[in-house]
């Protein structure tokens, strides 16, 4: 063999260790993904009640003192994962908060020179499923979801500096209902996959999704009397799972 083939054959040998530590690199980032158990979501929307929509109501107060548009409302939902396979499902907790500012009114009719707000804390347990078999096996970065939960939303009218009172009744209270909610969200790993790997790595969070969801809530004490706080409503947001 000459001197030149022998040197060649050793620089040959000399680049397969670098081969390996590559392919090893390779699977170790693979299987350093740490195990999921569960999500948690953040969303904002509106939430504009069906108050005036209560039978046998006399006039349309929502629409009169609040003009009708929708509370500005802020929710966050924790999830715990009990099946992962072909998806994921499990149950969500989930607590929220939204405010309308509006004019108070008079005996009258007229406009007082008070202000006055109606508040809620929109709370839900929820049982969930998400198809995010296909983003995870196939690639495709679209995964939608469903919910279906119980609801319980606290909520208080407030008059000036204190919460307003009616006929000797204070303007607060809860309503209990149910909700249905669908959505899709759309997985971020796929825009940046070496930041999503150091995410995992780094903070423990598994995948990242920006997400829209249509929620149909019916909250009327299951059609008792009183104030309805049903609602239809689109929210839009991030999650996250860990």
């Amino acid at each position: 063999m000459s001197r030149a083939s022998a040197l060649g054959v050793v620089a040959l040998l000399a680049t397969l260790p670098a081969w390996g530590q590559d392919t090893v690199v390779v699977e170790e980032e693979v299987s350093l993904r740490s195990p999921r158990s569960g999500g948690i979501q953040f969303r904002l929307g509106g939430y504009k009640p069906l108050i005036d929509e209560e039978p046998g109501l006399t006039g349309t107060p929502y629409q009169d003192y609040f003009g009708g548009e929708s509370l500005l409302t802020f929710e966050v939902e924790l999830q715990r994962y009990f099946y992962q396979g072909v998806g994921t499902a499990g149950v969500g907790f989930s607590a929220g908060y939204g405010e309308k500012y509006g004019t108070a009114k008079l005996a009258s009719g007229a406009d007082a020179a008070e202000r006055t707000a109606l508040r809620l804390i929109p709370l839900s347990l929820n049982a969930f499923y998400k198809f995010d078999y296909a983003a995870f096996e196939w690639g495709i970065p679209l995964v939608p979801y469903g919910k279906l939960g119980l609801i319980y939303t606290p909520w208080w009218i407030l008059k000036g500096t204190g919460t307003e009172a009616v006929g000797g009744n204070r303007g607060s209270g809860g309503k209990w209902g149910w909700g249905a909610t669908g959505g899709v969200a759309f997985m971020l790993d796929v825009l940046e996959p070496r930041f999503a790997r150091d995410f995992d790595s780094d903070l423990g969070v598994n995948h990242s999704y920006v997400f829209a969801e249509y929620t149909y809530a019916d909250v009327d004490n299951f059609g008792g009397p009183g104030l309805n706080l049903s609602n239809r409503r689109w929210m839009f947001g991030l999650a996250l799972d860990y």
